[in-house]
């Protein structure tokens, strides 16, 4: 039997998160769970000893508390396996009238946050662990590969966090064996992301100029509100799927030994990507010519 791995967790509260420390406790392994509101974790941590289960209070805004939280999960465990970037939250409006004071909090958490933890992970697989090495798991969004209505802001913090995981992906030297970063890319699951009463999903009201019916921003908002629990009139629907059959997923590509850079995790992510990969390559064989006269 393998030895414990040890999990390093952000946004342990709810959702993928909270999920993700439920299944890695239960497959053995040992977790670092962190959250702005440790309380949020009471029950786990009376299941669970400490040698098992830390949890951290966390605000991955905060520089100084990713480095106090690694600084903790050292003194615990004495190394970290794996770091899951999972913080982050969604807010819903059409991009026309989305004020910044809800816009540019999405960057700080879902973007400047997980670049922040992502430099910590890598500065700790490298000189920290004995020996080297770690994998890296990036819980991006379907939207991060495919935007889409509604979420204009949300998918921009997500196609941010997935260029940058490229290019650290690239950076990254063989010998320090760092796993390649993987990118997730979830489609709609049951979390808390729709939780209107605890505002994991900010609702901004919509302009009137886009309250028709046939434009694909309004169902998009309506499919939003709908698996927040609201009555609404539209007949698009995100159906989102249980989250515990996607994280066992995540589970799982975290004991690959050589997981792929992107995974797009459900049915509907699936075939969105590939529907974009299909659009991408159209365009790109329908004006190939027009670079032919440019060099190279």
């Amino acid at each position: 039997m393998s030895a414990p791995r040890v999990w390093f967790i952000t946004g342990s509260s709810s959702g993928f998160g909270r999920e993700t420390v439920m299944q890695a406790l239960e497959s053995g392994d040992k977790v670092v769970a962190t959250l702005r509101k440790p309380a949020a974790l009471d029950d786990l941590a009376k299941k669970y000893p400490a040698d098992r289960l830390r949890v951290v209070k966390l605000d991955v805004t905060k520089p100084d508390e990713i480095d106090a939280a690694f600084a903790q999960a050292k003194a615990a465990f004495g190394r970290i396996d794996i770091v899951f970037n999972n913080a982050g939250y969604v807010a819903i409006g059409e991009v026309e009238v989305m004020p910044d004071d809800v816009s540019r909090p999405q960057f700080e958490v879902n973007f400047w946050g997980a670049v922040h933890v992502s430099q910590g992970a890598v500065r700790f697989f490298r000189e920290e662990n004995t020996p080297q090495g770690g994998l890296l798991l990036q819980n991006s969004s379907l939207a991060g590969l495919a935007a889409m209505p509604i979420v204009g802001f949300y998918s921009a913090t997500k196609h941010a966090l997935e260029g940058f995981s490229e290019s650290l992906a690239k950076e990254l030297d063989p010998a320090w064996n760092i796993k390649v970063i993987s990118i997730i890319e979830p489609g709609a699951f049951k979390t808390s992301v729709f939780d209107l009463d605890a505002n994991h999903m900010i609702v901004v009201p919509q302009h009137p100029a886009y309250a028709n019916p046939a434009l694909p921003v309004y169902n998009f908002r309506g499919a939003f509100l709908k698996s927040g629990g609201q009555e609404v009139d539209t007949s698009k629907d995100l159906a989102p799927v249980d989250a515990s059959r996607a994280v066992a997923k995540i589970i799982a590509l975290s004991r690959l030994p050589s997981p792929p850079l992107h995974f797009p995790l459900g049915k509907d992510a699936v075939a969105a990507v590939r529907e974009k990969v299909k659009t991408l390559t159209e365009e790109i064989d329908a004006y190939e010519s027009w670079s032919d006269d440019l060099g190279r």
